[in-house]
This record gives structure tokens, C-alpha cells and sequence, in this order.
């Protein structure tokens, strides 16, 4: 949500108080006059787990900093962006928010969101326990905006046991695209029904999903903004994604494109009704695939273009400041212990992800086991194997444009333009949105 043209939304006491700042690096456990009575309000989104350890934290908090209240409110995603949008618009975002990697830049260029250099610089908010490439996911025109709260990377969920059953190898870091079209091809062979009587496919349809198209650029040394207002692939590159996932639905190897329009969530999609064996997902959900599904359910990579991956660690969720609080200083002080604070970190878990803090993700991954532990053992796999660096926070438009992504490629899915059509409408559309 834009600004009011000539409006700036951060006022100059609110900079003078950040850039005055002057509290030490360590967790704060002292009471000061200034927060006396003070009350921040924070919110994030998620599940019911996720709501209850993020309390716990605050708590903890709270008990650490005496006189200093924080009021929390969580929802489920879709009704949280709602909600932020709306807070943006009529007079500010709440103290401390959760935020999405594709609200960064919408927020920070409408002056929504307050810098967080000045608490970095004076130690506030501690950073060296983190990686410095992936602090810049969080930046915006090279201004520190938000600082991510979980280290996620994209994954792919599979059953093992079809797998075995196809005579398939289980995905490693560097199998490849064609791997991945002759493995759903030998699925689909095995002619398997789903509960409702229906063939039993290779995989999701990952042809609208833009998360998988950046992967599969990135593969190819590719990526998708060149900067805040133009895309950096050509009509060539949609095109030959949407015609490779465009094939294996024609011959069969992936989800019909009705159970694909039906997925909105990750409860409805053909994977979990038992349509196909396997579906691209981040490390955060990835539970949730075992506990609806069994535990032949495994976590394995992305395919790669000749061995070159084309994942990348990606912010789950950030955490900012609001432009408008009242209570800079203590704002700063509540994300430095969320984030670095090691009882924190036990009582949030891996709800977020991986721990950005490495010292924090240590320590809990200690406690890990089953599926949680095997995405942690996953993302050592990988930092391992080799990643490119993170891409900064997209463009503001980037929101509209992931829909016009889906949007667009149903119609190739359900046959009413070919890929090259479509991506040639999507390109000319996304174009007018990063420009507007």
C-alpha cells in the first residue's frame, strides 16, 4: 500500500529516537524509567503451535523487562495480509510485525516501516550470529528494514514407498529436471488408484507455482527481477517451464488440472488427497505432509539444471518495526531477544524455520526428531552441497504479479492458451505492474 504522495509516514522524532538509541548488545534485564508503563503491540500470523510458543517467548520477555508490557494478535495468513494492509493504509503497522519477504519492499517504499540500521549500528539488535548474505532478504534500496525470523528453503515432499515401488532412486542434491520428468512418467506407470478411483500421478502441477519458476531460473543462472521495476527472464524462459510442466500433464505424469485449481492450501492439493506422490513445498509445512500422509513421507531437493541448484535460503518470515511506534528503543529490544535471546529460542522452536541465529539453531536443533529433524539435516545438506547467494526482498509489485503467475498459466492448463501465449501475456502484464 503506497503512501500519501508528499506524506512522508516516519517522523522525524521517531528517526532521532532510533538513531539516539543507545542501549548495549546483550539481552536487556534492566528496568528503565522510559519504558515504565510501556506497551507494544505485536503480531504475526500461523497455526495454533506457532501462536502458543511465540507467547511463551513474549513472556519471557516481559519477565526479563519489568514495567514493559507486550500486547500480541496473530490470524491465519490470508486475513493477517488483509489486516496489515488495511493498519498501513489508516495510520501504521503495529510496533513489531511479522512480515512476508513479498511485503518488504511494499512496505519499507511506502514509508511504512521504520529503518532498523541505527539499532544494528549501536548494537540493539545483534546480527553476528547471523549470515550477512541472508540479512540482505531483508533490505530494501540498501536500508535495513527487517531482519528474518526463520531460514527457510524450498523442498520437495515425497512418498517413499511409491518411490521403492516404481523403482525410482530417492531425489538427491543433484538430480535434475529430467530426472524428475522420468521419475513422475514411472509413477504414473505403476497404475495406481487414488481414494476416489482415480490414477495416481507423479506429482503436483508446479507450472503456476512462481516459487518453483524462480528455482528453475536460477538453476539456469537465471533470476527474476533485474531490479525494483523489471523482470530479468525473457519470454523464452516461461515458456519453456510452462511448456515442461505443460507435457507431463498432457501425457499424464503430473495433476490434472482440475485437481490443481481445486489446491487452495496445502490440506486440498492433490498430494494430500492421495493424487499423486509427491508435491514442491518449503521446510516450514513440511511436517504437516507426514502427519496428514504417514511417515513414508520424505523431504528431499529441488531438481537442478546439470547439478547447479537453483534454491536459496529465503526468509520464512521477518520481523519490522513500524514507522509510526511510539517506543522505538523497546520495539528494537523485543526483535534483538526473539531473535537472539536463547530462551527464546528454545520456547519458539523451529515454528519459523530454521533459527536465523546460528547459536540458537544449535542449540535447538538438539531436540529435534522426526520430521523437523530431517529438514534441519536437509538444509546442512544443502549449505553442504552448495547454494547462490539470496536475492534482496522483491519489488512491491512482486504480490500482484505471483497472482497474475497462477492466474495465467490456468489458462494453459486448462488448454485455453498455449505457453507461449501466456507467457507472453504474463510478461506484458507483470511489466505494467512493476512499472505502475
Amino acid at each position: 500500500m503506497s503512501a500519501t504522495p508528499g506524506r512522508p509516514l516516519v517522523s522525524r522524532r521517531t528517526f532521532l529516537a532510533a538513531a539516539a538509541a543507545g542501549l548495549t548488545g546483550c539481552s536487556s534485564t534492566s528496568t528503565t524509567a522510559k519504558q515504565q508503563g510501556v506497551t507494544l503491540t505485536f503480531t504475526w500470523w500461523g497455526n495454533d503451535d506457532r501462536a502458543a510458543r511465540t507467547r511463551e517467548a513474549v513472556k519471557l520477555f516481559e519477565q526479563a523487562n519489568p514495567g514493559l508490557t507486550v500486547r500480541t494478535s496473530n490470524a491465519e495468513f490470508g486475513a493477517y495480509v488483509q489486516k496489515l494492509a488495511t493498519q498501513a493504509a489508516g495510520g501504521g503497522i503495529p510496533d513489531v510485525a511479522q512480515l512476508d519477504y513479498r511485503q518488504i519492499s511494499q512496505y519499507a517504499g511506502g514509508g511504512a516501516l521504520l529503518p532498523l540500521d541505527p539499532f544494528i549500528k549501536d548494537g540493539t539488535i545483534r546480527t553476528s550470529e547471523f549470515d550477512q548474505g541472508f540479512l540482505r532478504t531483508g533490505t530494501f534500496a540498501g536500508t535495513q528494514y527487517a531482519l528474518p525470523q526463520g531460514r527457510g528453503i524450498t523442498g520437495y515432499a515425497y512418498d517413499s514407498a511409491l518411490y521403492a515401488e516404481a523403482g525410482v532412486p530417492a531425489p538427491r542434491p543433484s538430480w535434475t529436471w529430467d530426472d524428475f520428468e522420468e521419475t513422475n512418467k514411472a509413477i504414473a506407470a505403476l497404475g495406481l488408484k487414488a481414494p476416489d478411483g482415480r490414477p495416481v500421478r507423479g506429482a503436483n502441477d508446479g507450472g503456476g507455482n512462481e516459487d518453483i519458476f524462480e528455482v528453475w531460473l536460477r538453476s539456469r543462472g537465471g533470476q527474476l527481477y533485474a531490479e525494483q521495476k523489471r523482470i530479468a527472464f525473457t519470454e523464452d524462459d516461461l515458456t519453456e517451464f510452462w511448456t515442461y510442466f505443460d507435457r507431463m500433464r498432457r501425457e499424464g505424469a503430473i495433476a490434472a488440472a482440475e485437481d490443481t485449481a481445486q489446491a487452495g492450501s496445502t490440506e486440498t492439493s492433490p498430494m494430500i488427497r492421495r493424487l499423486t506422490a509427491a508435491d514442491f513445498t518449503w521446510d516450514a509445512p513440511f511436517p504437516g505432509y507426514v502427519t496428514m500422509l504417514g511417515g513414508s513421507i520424505r523431504f528431499a531437493p529441488v531438481p537442478t539444471t546439470g547439478g547447479h541448484a537453483g534454491s536459496y535460503f529465503k526468509p520464512s518470515m521477518l520481523l519490522g518495526i513500524g514507522a509510526h511506534t511510539e517506543h522505538p528503543e523497546e520495539a528494537a529490544r523485543l526483535i534483538d531477544f526473539l531473535l537472539n535471546d536463547r530462551r527464546a529460542g528454545a520456547a519458539q522452536g523451529f515454528t519459523r524455520s530454521t533459527p536465523p541465529n546460528r547459536l540458537i539453531a544449535a542449540d535447538v536443533a538438539t531436540t529435534l526428531e522426526g520430521p523437523e529433524l530431517e529438514t534441519y539435516r536437509y538444509a546442512q545438506t544443502m549449505e553442504k552441497y552448495g547454494m547462490d547467494a539470496p536475492p534482496t526482498a522483491p519489488p512491491s509489485g512482486d504480490v500482484a504479479v505471483q497472482t497474475a503467475f497462477g492466474r495465467i498459466y490456468q489458462r494453459v492448463m486448462f488448454e485455453m492458451s498455449t505457453p507461449r501465449q501466456a507467457a507472453r501475456e504474463f510478461i506484458d502484464e507483470a511489466n505494467r505492474e512493476l512499472r505502475s
